[in-house]
């Protein structure tokens, strides 16, 4: 336990450039650990950072809004990191263009089946209304999904939290995941992953290959864009 005044100290010396400093460096620690343990999907720096982050907070007994605060430029950031994704799509032009209705069905059905799976066990689980409505973007990339979640009356915050556990967990059993159902084509790991796990998984699958990035980042893309125009209709037939 920490003596009440080191935590009082810590509380009040934890300024935005602090919270700032120590969560980019927990998340280049955590990349570090995963590089030094071959990369092993289970140490994936996203969950890494978040635990080392959480465990802080409740360490100094810090309130997250002020903690979300000064964090947020990183959160503001995850829109042009998304359109990031693009160099690599660009360079994989030619591959795409020679799948597109392929990619487009793929988009399609996997962005329904994610969202009427997640919805249908919550359902069956007993799940609330605003629970339903907040799962039921869980697999769009986080600006999106909030926006997405906001129209249709689930929780914003609720969602994210959703998103963020989606991309973990897709980013550390997606590779796995492959192998066993012998999925071996590059395109076809990245638009599942895309669809699935959005931009954590992106970043995962990126850094193994370039054109399963490609592809991922595509799936992005395509499955928010389908998700934001289709489910507020879909949820609007819903009381």
């Amino acid at each position: 336990m920490i003596p009440q005044i080191t935590r009082q100290w810590l509380t009040e010396t934890m300024q935005p450039a602090t919270w700032m400093t120590l969560t980019v460096l927990a998340y280049v620690l955590a990349i570090e650990l995963q590089r030094l343990c071959k990369a092993t999907p289970l140490l994936n720096p996203t969950l890494l950072s978040i635990a080392a982050m959480i465990a802080v907070l409740l360490l100094t007994h810090s309130n997250y809004g002020v903690y979300f605060r000064a964090v947020e430029p990183i959160h503001l950031l995850l829109g042009p990191a998304t359109v990031a994704l693009g160099l690599p799509l660009y360079k994989q032009l030619h591959v795409i263009r020679a799948n597109a209705m392929p990619v487009m069905a793929g988009v399609i059905v996997g962005a329904v089946i994610a969202c009427g799976s997640a919805v249908s066990i919550a359902w069956l689980l007993g799940g609330s209304p605003d629970l339903l409505r907040s799962l039921a973007p869980k697999s769009v990339t986080a600006p999106i999904a909030m926006s997405v979640s906001q129209e249709i009356g689930g929780s914003p915050t609720l969602t994210a939290s959703l998103v963020i556990t989606t991309g973990i967990i897709g980013a550390v059993l997606c590779r796995w995941l492959f192998d066993w159902v012998g999925v071996k084509s590059w395109p076809a790991r990245g638009l599942a992953t895309g669809i699935a796990a959005h931009g954590i998984g992106t970043g995962a699958i990126l850094a193994t290959n370039e054109v399963a990035g490609a592809f991922a980042g595509l799936a992005i893309g395509l499955t928010g864009l389908f998700t934001a125009v289709v489910l507020p209709v879909v949820a609007s037939c819903f009381p």
